[in-house]
């Protein structure tokens, strides 16, 4: 199974990714550990990502497609993966449906944690971060909802709606459910 899962900061994406990829028995796919990976790697990918990241630029989605691209070619990804963080916007979800269309696969499901931004913004107050300040928060929701609209239209044939709202086993059910496992 080929899956993305998307949503605001805050909505528990990556505890839901790691359980579900888990059950599944496919990798969890975070482009942020691929970052790592590839920086702490010194890959030729890593190298270069670590030039724009040390500059306080974006990694540039040439990069980060190849970095994904990689990854799919290990051997946990045979059977499918669920990426999580990636794609971002449409441009990067081309990219990723011509890496795909390459190995003749595609995203079977995308899966939506939607919380309302009231929840978000107590969650992620609630962990203390320095740099989540209830303004900080408000200008990555804002982003978030600027951005992801265009990609969840882009998928809308495929997309999963799930109420990100409630303890994690129940999330985790509701996701399992509305994949049919």
């Amino acid at each position: 199974m080929r899956l993305l899962i998307v949503g605001p900061q805050g909505a528990g994406k990556g505890t839901q990714a790691s359980l579900l990829a888990e059950h599944l028995g496919i990798p969890h796919i975070s482009t942020g550990d691929i970052f790592r990976a590839n920086v702490g790697a010194g890959t030729e990918l890593g190298v270069l990502a670590k030039t724009y990241m040390d500059a306080g630029d974006l990694v540039p989605d040439e990069v980060t497609v190849a970095m994904v691209a990689a990854r799919f070619d290990e051997p946990d990804a045979g059977r499918g993966f669920l990426l999580d963080g990636f794609p971002r916007t449409v441009p990067q979800a081309d990219k990723l449906g011509e890496i795909l269309i390459e190995r003749g696969e595609d995203v079977d499901k995308v899966i939506l944690l939607e919380v309302p931004d009231e929840i978000l913004l107590e969650r992620m107050l609630a962990r203390g971060r320095a740099d989540d300040t209830a303004e900080a928060i408000s200008r990555r929701l804002e982003l978030y909802h600027t951005e992801t609209k265009p990609l969840l239209d882009f998928y809308a044939g495929k997309l999963v709606e799930i109420d990100g709202v409630g303890e994690i086993d129940e999330v985790q059910q509701r996701i399992l459910t509305a994949l049919g496992h």
